[in-house]
């Protein structure tokens, strides 16, 4: 069997092979506003979390609260500009268990997500994002208690304004590595089967494993989400040509509930770096078969 790529989930490999289907042009229109100031490599993520609240967020707007190391920052920076004043009357939608008990702790009043939610703003991190479109993965770390994609991904699809924070090497061409996706538990092999059959020897599927090493069926303790799902991770073992394309693919697959490539228009992306953030706005995108 040959071993996973780098990453902190176990998963059972599946050995399916056919052809890859059509792939299509995307033009996208672009803003772009380069951001500097002096920083070092500690300090780059938090300045740009800190930015990233104090440019976007005003006052009296409901947050989606985001997960990940950059987004916690960002939480904690939010909380500060409450107690002294500088935000007021903000609430919280927080997309994890994590960012839930780190905005409770920052002192954010918080909401849970409904499908009605009227959400002005969400920030949150993103494992990569390709360069040129800002289509995003999320979903590669492994779950923690009651965290959910599905509810991740709501919450940024539902925000009016959208940005992630991420760092240089997160923001790449040519991607390569996981996509995250959602299948109904029952039956799962023939979704796995069919998804592995599209992209021809590009891509091995894993299914993910709560703990321990999988065995052949995804082990005795499979990954199932709170909403009774299993996670396959469709790993890349060619560069990615288009994640957009990989989205909508996945998409007509039965027995796909969801996945993790977020592709919002319009969407800002704030990156950190020694020499600064630079910020890229996605504000439209046409797609041409």
């Amino acid at each position: 069997m040959t071993s996973l790529p780098s990453s902190s989930f176990s998963t059972t490999r599946l050995l399916l092979h056919s052809p890859t289907p059509p792939r299509t042009t995307t033009r996208f229109n672009f803003l772009t506003m380069v951001t500097r100031s002096c920083l070092d490599d500690s300090s780059a993520l938090l300045r740009a979390a800190q930015f990233t609240v104090d440019t976007y967020v005003k006052s009296g707007m409901v947050v989606g609260l985001g997960s990940g190391h950059a987004s916690g920052m960002a939480i904690q920076h939010l909380g500060r500009q409450l107690r002294t004043g500088n935000l007021k009357d903000i609430v919280g939608i927080p997309m994890s268990v994590a960012s839930a008990s780190e905005a409770a702790k920052a002192g954010i009043p918080l909401d849970t997500y409904q499908d009605s939610s009227q959400i002005d703003f969400a920030f949150d991190d993103a494992d990569v994002i390709e360069e040129g479109t800002l289509v995003a993965i999320i979903g590669r770390r492994k779950l923690q208690s009651e965290e959910s994609i599905v509810q991740e991904k709501s919450i940024l699809n539902a925000a009016n304004k959208l940005v992630f924070i991420i760092e240089e090497n997160q923001y790449k061409d040519g991607l390569e590595g996981s996509v995250p996706v959602l299948v109904q538990s029952l039956n799962w092999m023939p979704t796995a089967e069919e998804i592995e059959d599209m992209f021809l020897g590009d891509a091995e599927v894993w299914r993910r494993s709560s703990i321990g090493l999988a065995g052949p069926l995804g082990g005795d303790y499979p990954l199932v989400t709170r909403e009774g799902h299993n996670v396959l991770d469709v790993i890349f073992t060619s560069p990615i040509v288009s994640l957009a394309e990989v989205a909508k693919s996945l998409d007509k697959v039965y027995g796909v509930v969801d996945h993790g490539v977020i592709s919002k228009i319009p969407c800002t992306v704030v990156i950190a770096s020694q020499n600064g953030q630079r910020i890229l706005d996605k504000l439209t995108a046409d797609i041409v078969s």
